[in-house]
């Protein structure tokens, strides 16, 4: 995935607009490189996006060209009774920020606007996210699940960006760093030193799964671990059990050690 520099905040911005580009390409140029200030913000009012919109992000190679990929979706978020999506291209992928309005919504976007994009190549969702700087993450974070792709060959179709956290985090998305660290990491740790549960996580992993080495690491009953490994599961969203979640939890438990060890 391309970045543009930090310089793209004032220069860039200002040159686009000189140059007539239309608002909606200006702002999905924003968007895509982290851009989400009151400038974009305007420029989203301008398009109908006022700053209470909830959105989401769908993206792919196209079936037949960029042209005909956005034609669809704009076509297919308006027979849906939406606003028009603010659609653009990076490194030969289509991507779209659809407003959640009336019947738009991710799963429903992903049945009726697929055909925009190429069957072969992976077709990524976005997570749900509110207002302007919502929409640069939800667009930045299926570019990067996009670039990740090749790392989950058998990933579904559509893929959601959340389930490749990992992979996004390795190319750089501070959303995905920070979703490691906050949530997963933060959800072990929240209960503080004396809670079991993060020990019990991270010495499962370490153990390369086994409920026996982790209960006699700890000294307890392997029902006891499997109690703790549940609960966790439930507090995380990822199971340390199955094979890819727990890599999930050993790439959130790295990130947020590292992080913990920084604000020391």
């Amino acid at each position: 995935m391309n970045e543009m520099t930090a310089d793209f905040e004032a220069r860039d911005f200002l040159a686009m607009l000189g140059d007539g580009r239309d608002p909606e390409t200006v702002v999905f140029e924003c968007l895509a490189s982290g851009l989400a200030d009151a400038r974009v913000a305007s420029l989203l009012a301008v398009v109908g996006w006022d700053d209470g919109f909830d959105c989401f992000a769908i993206g792919g190679r196209p079936r037949v060209n960029a042209a005909g990929a956005a034609e669809r979706i704009r076509s297919a978020a308006r027979d849906l009774g939406g606003s028009d999506a603010i659609v653009g291209t990076r490194d030969g992928w289509v991507v779209a920020v659809l407003r959640r309005q009336n019947a738009v919504g991710p799963e429903v976007a992903a049945t009726t606007m697929a055909d925009a994009f190429a069957d072969d190549r992976p077709l990524c969702l976005g997570p749900l996210r509110h207002g302007v700087a919502g929409a640069a993450e939800t667009l930045r974070g299926t570019l990067y699940a996009l670039a990740a792709a090749p790392a989950m060959p058998d990933s579904p179709r559509p893929m959601r960006a959340d389930d490749l956290l990992p992979e996004r985090a390795l190319l750089g998305d501070d959303a995905a760093r920070r979703e490691l660290v906050e949530a997963v990491y933060g959800s072990l740790d929240e209960a503080g030193p004396n809670d079991p549960t993060m020990l019990t996580v991270s010495t499962f992993l370490a153990s390369g799964g086994s409920l026996e080495t982790t209960a006699k690491e700890l000294s307890v009953h392997p029902n006891t671990v499997r109690y703790r490994l549940k609960r966790a599961a439930e507090s995380t969203g990822w199971d340390a059990t199955d094979p890819r979640d727990a890599y999930v939890l050993t790439t959130a438990i790295a990130l947020g050690r590292i992080h913990a060890a920084r604000a020391d």
